[in-house]
C-alpha cells in the first residue's frame, strides 16, 4: 500500500458577546484553548501557540472534509457545521485584522498569508480550490514533489520565512515530505506592534518558578490605566497596543505554585475588562521553540478519522474524489512560533503545517493596584473588535 503525504502549513461553556455569531473568532478562542490545554498537558516549561494560524490552516482542510471526518473535526476544533460559513467568517476576520493593523500606524506590521502547494497533475476539485483562493486568499502553486521532495520542502519553508520576515525557519522538518506528497496548505502569520505607551526598564525581577526561589530576569514596568479584573482564581490585566485594537492579556494565578488549567471562559472574559490604575511589572521574554507536531494532540481531542484511524475512514472527498483504494488523509500537523516582548512592544510570528497522506488501497478599582508578574502565568494576544486569539502562551521561566 502506498501513501502520499499532503502537507498543510499552518481554543466552553461561556462565549462573550464579542464572539457570538463569529465562527472564526470563536474557533481561535474557544477551540484554541482546547488544543492549547491538550498541548500543555503533554509538555512542561514555556509554551506558545498561534490558535489563529492553526485554525486557519485546518479551516481550509475542513472545507474538503465530508461525513464522519467533518463531524469529528467540527467537535474537536469548535467549527460550525457549515464549512462555507466558516470560510466566509475567516475572510471577514482577516480583513478586520488588516484594518486594525492600519489603525496602529506605520510602526505596526501584520501579515496573514495562505497558500496551496499541489502536486503537478493531481485532480483537485475546482470547488475546493475556489474556496481556498476566494475566501482564504490561498492560490494553488504546482509543485513536483515526486522529482525532489526535499527541494519542495525547502521551497515551502522559504515561502514561510519570507511571509514571517525570517522569524519562522524550517517549519517542515527534514524528510517530512516524500515523493508521494500531494498537497501542502500553508498559513503564515506575522505581527509586530508597539505598546500604546512604552514601558520603562525596571530592576531585575525575581521570578519564582513553580513556587521556588527562581532567579533574576530582565523586567519592564509602567503605571497606567489598564484593563483589570479578578476572576476564576486569576488576576487579568490587558495592555493595549498602539491603535487600541490589539491587546496583550496577562492571566496571573492568584496563588503560587503550578499553573491551574486555562479555560475558554477566562480567556474570553479578558477581551473587554473594566479600567483601573495599575502599577504593572512583568518580565521580558523571547520564545523560539522548535517545530511542534500537533497530530497526536488533535487525535486526543477526537479528530481521528481525518488521520485515517481506523484505516480507510478518512474522507476528504471535497478536496479530491475519494475512492476505496485512493483517498486523502492527514498524516501530521506541524506548528512553529516566534514571540518576543520588551519595553517597546511585541514581535510574533507563526506558521502551521498539516501533513496529509494519499492512501491507495469584574469591579472597577479607583486606587492604583500593584500587579507584579513574578511567577508562572498565561498570556494572549487578542484582537479586541472580534475577540480572536492570535497567540496564546504559558511562561514558566522567562530566562
Amino acid at each position: 500500500m502506498r501513501y502520499s503525504p499532503i502537507a498543510l502549513l499552518l481554543m466552553a461553556h461561556f462565549i462573550s458577546p464579542v464572539l457570538a455569531g463569529d465562527p472564526a473568532a470563536s474557533a481561535t478562542a474557544v477551540g484554541g484553548v482546547k488544543f492549547f490545554e491538550a498541548a500543555a498537558a503533554r509538555s512542561k516549561g514555556n509554551l506558545c501557540l498561534s490558535p489563529f494560524s492553526i485554525q486557519s490552516a485546518l479551516a481550509m482542510t475542513y472545507g474538503g472534509a465530508e461525513g464522519k471526518t467533518r463531524s469529528e473535526m467540527a467537535a474537536a476544533l469548535d467549527f460550525p457545521a457549515d464549512a462555507s460559513a466558516l470560510a466566509a467568517s475567516f475572510e471577514s476576520l482577516n480583513a478586520s485584522l488588516l484594518k486594525s493593523a492600519e489603525r496602529g500606524g506605520k510602526d505596526t506590521a501584520l501579515n496573514v498569508a495562505n497558500r496551496l502547494f499541489g502536486a503537478e497533475g493531481f485532480a483537485f476539485r475546482s470547488a475546493f480550490l475556489a474556496l481556498c483562493k476566494d475566501r482564504f486568499g490561498a492560490p494553488l502553486g504546482k509543485m513536483d514533489f515526486r522529482a525532489d521532495p526535499a527541494a519542495a520542502a525547502q521551497h515551502i519553508n522559504q515561502w514561510v520565512e519570507k511571509q514571517t520576515v525570517d522569524r519562522i525557519r524550517n517549519l517542515i522538518p527534514e524528510n517530512a515530505l516524500t515523493r508521494d506528497t500531494t498537497l501542502v496548505l500553508a498559513n503564515a502569520l506575522y505581527l509586530k506592534t508597539p505598546w500604546a505607551e512604552e514601558f520603562s526598564k525596571a530592576p531585575d525581577l525575581v521570578f519564582h518558578v513553580d513556587g521556588g526561589s527562581g532567579g533574576n530576569v530582565p523586567a519592564i514596568t509602567r503605571t497606567d490605566s489598564f484593563g483589570y479584573r479578578k476572576a476564576g482564581g486569576f488576576t487579568l490585566v490587558s495592555v493595549p497596543f498602539r491603535g487600541g485594537e490589539f491587546q496583550f492579556l496577562i492571566l496571573l494565578p492568584d496563588g503560587p505554585g503550578p499553573l491551574p488549567p486555562l479555560t475558554a471562559d477566562i480567556l474570553s472574559a479578558g477581551i473587554k475588562l473594566p479600567s483601573a490604575d495599575v502599577a504593572l511589572t512583568l518580565p521580558k521574554f523571547r520564545l523560539e521553540p522548535p517545530t511542534l507536531p500537533l497530530g497526536g494532540i488533535l487525535q486526543s481531542l477526537g479528530m481521528k478519522s481525518a488521520f485515517d484511524i481506523p484505516q480507510g475512514s478518512a474522507n476528504f472527498d471535497g478536496i479530491a474524489p475519494r475512492r476505496p483504494d485512493d483517498y486523502l488523509y492527514i498524516s501530521d500537523v506541524f506548528h512553529k512560533v516566534f514571540f518576543a516582548l520588551d519595553e517597546k512592544g511585541i514581535e510574533a510570528a507563526a506558521a502551521t503545517a498539516v501533513v496529509m497522506m494519499r492512501a491507495t488501497a469584574m469591579p472597577v478599582h479607583r486606587e492604583p493596584v500593584e500587579v507584579c508578574v513574578d511567577r508562572p502565568f498565561y498570556f494572549a494576544v487578542q484582537h479586541v473588535p472580534t475577540g480572536a486569539c492570535l497567540f496564546l502562551g504559558r511562561i514558566t521561566d522567562p530566562r
